[in-house]
């Protein structure tokens, strides 16, 4: 029998368009809904070929904004926002991929897609045919009938009659129209009856039958707004069952014959990938490797087969696990990955080791399932100790590579049991160095993006809210379905990666400066920091009642309580009760109350608010710093260590810098008295000292090597300050205000500031900013030729590179939106820069170790890395040696890969606390 598939293809277009991040192809246009949509695309044409065998199939598309439907009303949709700038032009280029699969994209002007998917399916099932709309669409589920059904590719499930009936309250498909007309639609701005929602519309329309016996019947309903609103609104309820019906009396576009599928012919879709640059569709289409160079041999690249779950091993004796590890001995490489009861990894407990050896040659160890209920059933399994014994060789064998995916969570995990990780490779670390800027790094997304695969999600398998498990308390089949999927992802990721580090230059950054970071930092999180207790609780009752303070203050000078911390009452005192000038209204009609709004009102010395902003912003920092440090800090000392562990990515910042969580140590405040009393609550055990480390205006100093700036490198070689040198060069003289001037222009410039950013920071006019940023590159003109020739390279190439090579992409240098061009210009100005600072700070972190060990200084601990800064601890009487150590690894940190023309200075101060050592 045939059977007519139709695609919703709008909802495909916008679900891929917010599926993925912006990405542009080697013409510079966006592609992001492209590439998104052409995978959710061959995906459903490779699923449903598989598992249904449909014979026909065609894409639905609406062909313009306007329809029959405005004309009966004008209002059809009128809040819809047009669809985003850059998703526009890619529209084509979709009706491109849909004919290049060899599929019918259709389009009616005047008619909906969802008109044209009606009529089709009214002609379809008129000949016997079986018909599935691919779609999830509620006004599509009023065509649901014997023979119809609706595909949700979404969540992978086939709806019918019972779905519309679970989620209208009991109603059929075909009386679907008549509670939508009565409930009316916010989205399309289907007006229906107000007060009617979806509960009372099926209630209505289950009691009377349709819509026209509810209309009938209301003046006999009891009294209440409900009757009257259905009285008075009995034309608006008529118009909207006719937006809401479908219209499935329009001859056909194309006959049904000619929507036949025939498989995917290789040419037009080889041609249209080829011209977007879409590596790994290109990889799927010729089962070849997406790298364009020959890989290794101990890299195979062939066309990876679909991922098989219900082939994953479930390990539970001896002699299996001994058999995948003499696998792994004889080929030299496993992927690994472990499942645990949480995301700390300085707290969570192993549930099990997961390993891939080749594409779906993938195993599950469990090692610590069974719930924690006293009649709960625990599965056979393999013991922890008994498996860790035989996995600890291999995981430290240094003839076998272990690859891993954030592999510095596994090695905590392990290495908290004694059980090394060594040597490895890292599908994110490698993900992040070939494509920063282009897209996320998570596993699901690079599955995705480069394998046309997706993962099966966390919560599918321990569940979501109340109904949560602990990962130790999942079956044993949903259990390695799951987690050998990790490793299996991970093995293929890998394959892919490999190849490519050689041939986009990626190396030398991964190489020299990534890879071998990864354990240093997993040391570090394991040892943490101590934090004083009482010291925190201190600050918090201190700031609790300087809070309070504040919010006497400012009520008083609002002439009133509201609640600070709600943007619109605060907006509201501000602009309608104060009355004060230039406030400025978001979509939603609040009032803007951000820091740069307050600190408007707060430098204007004429302004009635002047003084309730400034309060506000001490407010605001108060009450974030309390919440953030004084309060949380309290909560997140681990009870077996007595320590703050917290957790660093490599993958969180674009230009490379690390970002830390739990807490975020990049945040507290540098050079206020609060910031220190917080690095205060950071101290040393009894009998030890904390030694901060910290490179001295290294950005500014890689600026004038970068840029080649005479006048600045021999400031920096002299030892001279180099605020007063620009002080001077810029105004004449030096005093406490032209040094502070020239200090925010000399950072300012190097993130590409414009005249109306330095006018706001400085509070000087846009003409007197530009003045100066003229005079700035006059007399430093190697800035001003580094700005340029960075902009043109990242236009050009797409992307900036740091001095030891690490590439960030900037997709939107091209983009047609000028705020988003800019914004990518500017943080391309920077990126080299930041970038380089970045590597060096790595490089020192990766050298320490073994520069400290060779002293004999083994057991001084690096435990933070903040900004441009290293913390330590050691005893005190290792102080005076183990700081020449420091501070010539930090030094040196560049060479020999870079030899730098400018010192890089490193200030060096110690303390019984993080605050006395700063």
């Amino acid at each position: 029998m045939p059977h007519l598939y139709l695609v919703d293809g709008s909802g495909y277009i916008f679900r891929a368009y917010h599926r993925l991040p912006p990405l542009t192809n080697k013409h510079g246009e966006p592609v992001g809904a492209v590439y998104g949509y052409t995978t959710m695309l061959w995906k459903l044409a490779d699923e449903v070929h598989a598992a249904d065998g449909p014979t026909h199939m065609a894409v639905i598309l609406d062909k313009s904004s306007k329809t029959f439907r405005n004309e009966l009303y004008d209002q059809y949709k009128a809040q819809r926002p047009p669809p985003p700038e850059d998703l526009v032009p890619q529209f084509p280029m979709i009706r491109d991929a849909t004919r290049a699969f060899s599929l019918p994209c259709i389009e009616t002007e005047g008619l909906e897609a969802d008109d044209i998917i009606a009529c089709y399916s009214r002609a379809a099932l008129a000949q016997g045919w079986e018909v599935t709309i691919v779609s999830s669409d509620k006004d599509l589920m009023q065509l649901i009938e014997p023979g119809l059904d609706m595909y949700d590719t979404m969540n992978n499930r086939r709806l019918g009659a019972e779905h519309v009936a679970e989620k209208f309250h009991g109603i059929t498909p075909a009386q679907l129209g008549d509670v939508l007309a009565l409930m009316g639609d916010s989205v399309d701005n289907v007006p229906g009856v107000p007060g009617v929602g979806p509960k009372t519309a099926a209630k209505l329309i289950l009691e009377h039958g349709d819509l026209e016996a509810v209309l009938a019947a209301a003046p006999g309903m009891k009294a209440g707004k409900l009757r009257d609103n259905l009285i008075e609104h009995v034309a608006m309820a008529r118009l909207s069952k006719e937006l809401v019906t479908l219209k499935c009396d329009v001859a056909l576009p194309e006959p049904l014959e000619d929507l036949e599928l025939k498989g995917i012919p290789d040419a037009p879709l080889r041609a249209f990938l080829e011209h977007h640059g879409f590596r790994s569709l290109l990889a799927k289409l010729s089962a070849v490797a997406d790298a364009p160079v020959p890989a290794p041999k101990s890299v195979p690249t062939e066309q990876d087969p679909p991922c098989d779950h219900d082939g994953y091993e479930t390990v539970v004796d001896e002699a299996a696990l001994d058999s995948w590890i003499a696998a792994a001995r004889h080929q030299g490489w496993i992927a690994i990955d472990t499942e645990t009861t949480g995301i700390d990894a300085t707290r969570a407990e192993l549930v099990g080791v997961s390993m891939a050896l080749q594409p779906n040659k993938a195993c599950y160890i469990p090692l610590a399932h069974g719930g924690s209920g006293l009649f709960a059933e625990t599965p056979v399994q393999l013991d922890r100790d008994v498996a860790l014994a035989k996995l600890k060789p291999l995981f430290e064998d240094p003839a076998v590579l272990k690859i891993g995916h954030n592999l510095k969570y596994d090695m905590i995990v392990l290495g908290r049991l004694g059980v090394g990780v060594a040597p490895h490779d890292d599908t994110i670390l490698m993900s992040f160095d070939l494509d920063a800027g282009l897209h996320g790094h998570s596993m699901d997304e690079l599955a995705a993006t480069h394998l046309s695969h997706s993962c099966i999600a966390f919560k599918d398998v321990v569940g979501v809210g109340k109904s949560q498990r602990s990962f130790n308390e999942v079956d044993l089949d949903a259990a390695t379905r799951y987690a050998a999927e990790d490793a299996d992802v991970t093995l293929r990721l890998w394959r892919r990666f490999k190849p490519r580090l050689v041939a986009e230059s990626a190396t030398r950054i991964y190489e020299m400066v990534d890879r071998p970071l990864a354990p240093v930092i997993a040391q570090m999180e394991m040892h943490g920091i101590k934090v004083d207790r009482e010291k925190l609780s201190s600050l918090s009752n201190d700031f609790a009642q300087q809070i309070g303070a504040l919010e006497v203050e400012i009520h008083a000078l609002a002439g009133g309580a509201f609640t600070i911390g709600s943007p619109k009452q605060l907006g509201d005192v501000l602009f309608e009760r104060m009355g004060i000038k230039g406030g400025r209204k978001g979509k939603s009609g609040v009032y803007s109350t951000d820091v740069t709004e307050l600190e408007r009102i707060a430098a204007d010395k004429d302004s009635p608010g002047k003084d309730i902003a400034t309060k506000v912003l001490e407010w605001r920092q108060l009450s974030k710093l309390k919440s953030t440090y004084t309060d949380a800090l309290q909560a997140q000392i681990n009870p077996a260590t007595g320590r703050v562990h917290t957790s660093y990515s490599l993958t969180g910042a674009q230009t490379g810098r690390l970002s830390s969580t739990d807490p975020n140590l990049q945040n507290i405040p540098i050079r206020t008295e609060i910031g220190r009393q917080i690095r205060d609550a950071f101290v040393a055990e009894p009998g030890n000292v904390l030694l901060a480390a910290d490179y001295s205006q290294i950005e500014l100093r890689l600026a004038a090597h970068m840029a080649d700036v005479p006048a600045l490198k021999a400031a920096f070689a002299n030892g001279d300050d180099i605020h007063s040198l620009t002080a001077m060069e810029l105004f004449g003289e030096v005093n406490r205000d032209t040094r502070g001037r020239a200090k925010t222009i000399n950072f300012a410039i190097l993130y590409g500031i414009s005249r109306w950013g330095l006018a706001g920071r400085l509070d000087v006019t846009a003409d007197e900013a530009q003045a100066m940023i003229d005079r700035y590159f006059e007399r430093f003109p190697g800035i001003r030729n580094y700005i340029a020739a960075t902009t043109e390279f990242v236009r050009e190439t797409g992307y900036t590179a740091t001095l030891f090579g690490r590439k960030t992409h900037f997709p939107r240098i091209t983009s047609k939106l000028q705020h988003e061009r800019q914004g990518a210009e500017r943080a391309a100005i920077n990126a080299p820069i930041q970038g380089t600072s970045a590597d060096i700070i790595k490089r020192a972190m990766v050298r320490m170790g073994p520069a400290l060990e060779a002293a004999g200084l083994g057991h001084v601990r690096m435990l933070l890395q903040v900004h441009d800064e290293l913390v330590f601890e050691l005893p005190e009487g290792d102080v005076a040696a183990a700081k020449p150590v420091i501070e010539h690894v930090m030094a040196s940190a560049a060479e020999p890969a870079i030899v730098l023309s400018v010192p890089l200075g490193i200030e060096i101060g110690t303390g019984l606390s993080w605050g006395a050592a700063h």
